[in-house]
């Protein structure tokens, strides 16, 4: 049986890092026996040349819009055919720290680049493959930035860009069934229970009870 493909956005400070890890700890107490049956990834990065691209991308103030695009798709290709794909088809379940939707929204919206661009290269870095399920932890844009030290070159642009980036989350969310917004706002401990309750339904179901 195929895995599932879970992945986790959100805008700058939005929690994602700290949710991760409690979701991680969650399933290796709670699920101790399925622990094995999870893969936990991120983009970009997820792999040794996305190691690479991540450092050449987020530490430089100068590359373009486009080319920004095209490597972060490098990387999700790399990833794809390294980590992600090989793992569903095994039957693991992969929880991913962003995937296309943060190229939409960033690149997309955030950038400008027209969406059709952007939607076209996930497909062919992707193979196609899409999430099961997409958590978005939202976040009002200036307590999210209030959150954040040691700023990278996304993280650096101004407060418009990351409007934008606010914007473009609240569009997908509209439309794609896939996602399920948490108010990142509350408090670790009560986001992590959302996240276990959405991800239990998905790849436990009413067999492993509550």
């Amino acid at each position: 049986m195929k895995g599932k493909l879970i992945t986790i956005e959100g805008g700058e400070g939005s929690g994602k890092t700290t949710q991760l890890t409690l979701l991680k700890e969650s399933i290796r107490t709670s699920y101790p026996s399925q622990f094995d049956n999870f893969v936990f990834t991120s983009e970009p990065g997820g792999t040794e040349l996305g190691q690479r691209i991540r450092t050449l991308v987020l530490g430089n103030n100068s590359i373009t819009p486009l080319a920004e695009l095209l490597l972060f798709q490098s990387d999700r290709a790399q990833h794809i055919q390294q980590v992600i794909k090989p793992a569903l088809d095994n039957g693991k379940n992969v929880v991913c720290d962003r995937f296309t939707d943060s190229t939409i929204v960033y690149q997309g919206f955030g950038r400008g680049i027209p969406l059709e661009v952007v939607q076209r290269l996930n497909y062919i870095a992707t193979s196609g493959i899409e999430p099961d399920l997409t958590i978005l932890l939202d976040i009002d844009v200036e307590e999210g930035l209030k959150r954040k030290t040691d700023l990278d070159s996304i993280e650096r642009e101004d407060f418009k860009f990351h409007c934008r980036v606010n914007c473009g989350y609240k569009v997908l969310a509209s439309v794609e069934p896939r996602i399920k917004v948490i108010d990142a706002s509350l408090r670790p401990n009560a986001i992590a229970y959302k996240v276990r309750e959405l991800i239990r339904n998905l790849i436990f179901g009413e067999s492993y009870g509550n």
